[in-house]
């Protein structure tokens, strides 16, 4: 059976705008326009418990991001003001420090993304100045910065590829969705170490979005086939596939026309299962069939119980 849903008050002055929990499930990052980063314990068969309270940014906080878990405890953090912050977990005080503070950006950042462990700390952060930086952490405890221009009218969402297994598809890759509407693929040249777009058009293909593109991810790894949702306040979810060996082109199939706009997705670890959050308050969970058809997880269980 599910268990049941766990309300946490968070003691925020203002509207939450993201929470994550961390690679094991035990802490909650919550953010907030308050201008504050809340960190709970919320392991299992305990009590949740606030941890601390972490500040420094002077806006809104967007979107909050946890480090995968051989980097220590780090909680990434991106606001309108414009910064993102990098925040460590010191055992055993528990005490939390400021790490990196990342003030590149003109505008507000309004999404950030860790890349997979296998290459290293290294942070993406997408900003309404249109531009997409990509932070790595260096072994001499530096912190290097590269960034590319994506768009014009600024960058709403940022997602890393999973790690690839196949040697000769190790190059990182990167998904940027934007308020032009579109969503953009790149790749960082190993070569030259630059980021370079890939040659699609996603406003040319037969499904496309017709409104801001409010958030873009990733799906974990499945088998030899590269996968990409997006949502966009047009009221649409999209999928974007990719075989290997396709080029650089992408299938887009559309997932489902919604009654408002929609404003973030998420993939399950497994990546067979896609929940999106709405404009009308709800959170829907969906599934490919065999046929490749995409359906509603409960909307499934309640057919087969008919059956």
């Amino acid at each position: 059976m599910p268990s049941e849903p766990v309300s946490i008050d968070t003691q925020h002055n203002d509207m939450v705008h993201d929470a994550q929990l961390d690679y094991y499930g035990i802490k909650l990052a919550t953010c907030s326009s308050d201008k504050t980063v809340k960190v709970f314990n919320v392991a299992k068969d305990q009590e949740v418990s606030h941890v601390i309270t972490l500040g420094g940014h002077e806006g809104p906080v967007y979107e909050v991001a946890w480090a995968h878990p051989k980097f220590g405890s780090i909680l990434a953090s991106s606001s309108f003001d414009g910064s993102v912050l990098l925040h460590r977990e010191t055992h055993p005080t528990g005490s939390w420090d400021l790490v990196h503070a990342h003030r590149m950006h003109e505008s507000s950042v309004n999404s950030i993304s860790y890349a997979p462990h296998e290459y290293g700390l290294i942070l993406a952060a997408g900003s309404s100045d249109g531009k997409v930086s990509v932070i790595t952490h260096k072994d001499d405890d530096s912190w290097e910065v590269a960034h590319f221009q994506d768009n014009k009218l600024g960058v709403n969402s940022v997602s890393f590829a999973p790690y690839s297994s196949n040697p000769d598809k190790k190059e990182m890759r990167l998904v940027v969705g934007g308020c032009d509407n579109q969503v953009r693929f790149w790749t960082l040249n190993s070569e030259t170490n630059e980021w370079e777009q890939d040659d699609f058009d996603s406003s040319k293909t037969e499904i496309f979005h017709s409104d801001w593109v409010r958030d873009v991810a990733w799906a974990p790894s499945v088998g030899s086939e590269s996968i990409v949702a997006s949502c966009s306040e047009d009221k649409t979810v999209i999928i974007w596939s990719q075989s290997e060996g396709g080029g650089s082109g992408w299938t887009p199939k559309l997932l489902n026309s919604f009654e408002d706009p929609v404003w973030r997705v998420s993939w399950s670890l497994t990546g067979n299962i896609l929940a999106v959050s709405s404009g009308d308050n709800k959170i829907t969970l969906w599934k490919a069939t065999l046929d490749g058809k995409w359906v509603e997880v409960e909307q499934e269980a309640s057919s087969f119980s008919q059956q």
